[in-house]
């Protein structure tokens, strides 16, 4: 007892807390660095081409003062702004289609049992997990089968074009607002429901009136999903779209290989501004679910 309370052992008790917080303090800032560095290395390339987008320098490699020229030769730029319409376009009707689907499937696979509900379950993570280029390979082979037999039933000759692209992209984005409409239902009070049943409410009144509203974060965080990874998508783009079809990425892509200028830094920051927008949108979407 007299040991507790001699000024040594009280000396050594508050020196413990200080070396334990010199400690943190160490580990603390060699972890801040860490993370600046880690920022750095992949947000600083970034920031350098939305920076060059407004850059007088014809190469956009060097800052040589600020102006808009680019942005305003982008927009006159025919077929930059007809490759943009294309994507939108097959971003928004394949954003539809997938979120339909896949909300009716991530409810079928959440709530009913059924034969071959593993193996659908087990199917639906193929395109989240394979590379994408085997992705746009199997994609391309099958589209090439199912012309020719199109071709043999009905001798008309089909090719590639917007259509084959809107179905490549709606393959793999399903999967994506599968899983986010699952989490939604997984955490569902199924009570509610069955309280509306019981003051009179059919099925369909039940799902529009209980079901649909309360899931409803879910199905928007899925197709913002969807249309973030349709509107980037450049592989299964380049793959599936054929002669005269221009796609946004892929021209993006097509200009590069030949020269980087600040109308393609500047169409590239449009596109990421975009894509920072709809998942900025997904995330706070799921934060109030």
């Amino acid at each position: 007892m007299i040991e507790a309370t001699s000024p040594a052992a009280q000396s050594r008790r508050a020196a413990r807390p200080a070396l334990e917080q010199g400690r943190l303090t160490w580990s603390g800032l060699a972890l801040t660095v860490c993370a600046v560095l880690i920022y750095l290395f992949l947000y600083m390339p970034i920031a350098i081409l939305v920076l060059f987008s407004f850059t007088r320098d014809q190469f956009g490699v060097r800052w040589t003062g600020f102006t808009l020229d680019w942005y305003a030769r982008l927009f006159a730029n025919e077929r930059l702004m007809g490759a943009t319409v294309n994507t939108l376009y097959v971003a928004l009707l394949s954003t539809f289609v997938a979120t339909v689907l896949g909300t009716l499937l991530a409810m079928a696979l959440e709530r009913y049992r059924f034969r071959g509900r593993t193996t659908v379950d087990t199917l639906i993570y193929l395109p989240i997990v394979i590379p994408e280029i085997v992705m746009a390979v199997a994609l391309l082979a099958f589209s090439a089968l199912a012309f020719d037999l199109i071709r043999l039933l009905t001798g008309e000759t089909l090719r590639r074009s917007l259509t084959t692209v809107i179905i490549g992209h709606i393959a793999f984005s399903v999967s994506f607002v599968v899983v986010v409409v699952r989490t939604s239902l997984k955490n569902f009070d199924r009570r509610l429901e069955e309280a509306a049943a019981d003051l009179g409410a059919n099925g369909w009144n039940v799902f529009w009136r209980v079901t649909f509203p309360l899931i409803l974060p879910g199905i928007i965080g899925g197709a913002l999903l969807a249309f973030t990874l349709s509107l980037d998508d450049f592989i299964i783009s380049l793959f599936l779209s054929g002669p005269g079809t221009s796609l946004l990425p892929v021209e993006v892509y097509n200009k590069v290989r030949r020269a980087v200028t600040p109308e393609i830094n500047a169409i590239s920051t449009l596109m990421l501004a975009l894509s920072i927008t709809l998942v900025v949108l997904s995330q706070s979407v799921q934060r109030r679910r």
